[in-house]
């Protein structure tokens, strides 16, 4: 097995691993002037983590635990068209919305200050 951790950020949770890059949707406690690229980011809220066979669970996050990451670049999820008719009463409606997303990479991850 590899060493993996779980995380949560934006309202969802993620298997993430060093090494890969990952698309979530946003980073509620950055600002939008800091989300440039290349931008170093430390998230702490880390659910588990698996190294080899050792597996560290948390109650509800790890304490001393950190994911090291840097942003690589803004996107933007493909659009979403909603289409609202109804036919006998001649009132269409269409909007379209796009997710504003934050993609990621892993660097490294911590737990009590050593790197795995």
């Amino acid at each position: 097995m590899s060493t993996y951790a779980i995380i949560d950020t934006g309202g969802e949770q993620l298997r993430v691993e060093p090494g890969r890059f990952y698309d979530v949707r946003y980073f509620a406690s950055l600002k939008s002037k800091i989300l440039a690229p290349n931008t170093n980011i430390l998230i702490y809220r880390v659910l588990l983590i698996c190294n080899k066979s050792t597996l560290s669970l948390g109650h509800p996050w790890l304490e001393n635990a950190i994911v090291k990451g840097r942003i690589l670049h803004l996107s933007f999820r493909n659009r979403i068209t909603i289409y609202k008719m109804h036919s006998k009463k001649k009132t269409r409606r269409k909007l379209g919305y796009r997710q504003d997303l934050i993609r990621f990479v892993v660097d490294s991850i911590c737990l009590d200050g050593k790197e795995l």
